[in-house]
């Protein structure tokens, strides 16, 4: 986090008081949906953590490659510990596929996907809209999806994950 805050001190300025000390960037992904590319997710939790090189350590798990990067399942005690930060570019209203989550179902650890449809089930849901230049943070094991836009439009949202500093 160090590096990205000396590169964009205006970030930082942003981003300071919604982090934790001691702590990195280990992902940033820009999601764009527009009328021509409009999609959803179904409900999940973020599980996997990036990571610079792939090693061996007890309770890092499930090793895939993303795009040419190492991705791993951590422990559960270092996903509790990780913050995304979400920066709107635009506008997103209910129409234009928000984000929404379960409240509070990132205090129950993983969860299976049948686990995750089941609280899905017997919880409501909280809409996430957001308007050009608001910020969203949540913590990866958050219960969470997006719907296709239902009027679509431009729908730019800077997702960075960040996990304790030398965890990875």
């Amino acid at each position: 986090m160090r590096r990205l805050f000396e590169r964009v001190p205006a970030l930082a300025e942003l981003l300071r008081p919604l982090l934790v000390p001691d702590m990195e960037l280990c992902r940033s992904i820009l999601f764009d949906k527009t009328p021509l590319s409009n999609w959803k997710v179904g409900w999940h939790q973020d599980v996997t953590l990036a990571c610079p090189v792939r090693f061996e350590r007890a309770g890092w798990t499930n090793w895939t490659v993303k795009d040419g990067v190492p991705h791993v399942q951590p422990p559960v005690a270092v996903l509790e510990q990780m913050v995304t930060v979400r920066l709107h570019l635009d506008d997103c209203g209910a129409d234009n596929g928000p984000l929404r989550v379960v409240p509070g179902s990132h205090r129950l650890g993983r969860l299976s996907a049948e686990e995750i449809q089941a609280r899905v089930a017997t919880s409501e849901a909280v809409e996430c809209v957001c308007r050009a230049g608001e910020v969203l943070r949540m913590r990866p094991l958050l219960v969470h999806s997006s719907g296709s836009a239902t009027r679509p439009g431009r729908r730019r949202v800077v997702h960075l994950e960040f996990c304790p500093l030398g965890v990875r």
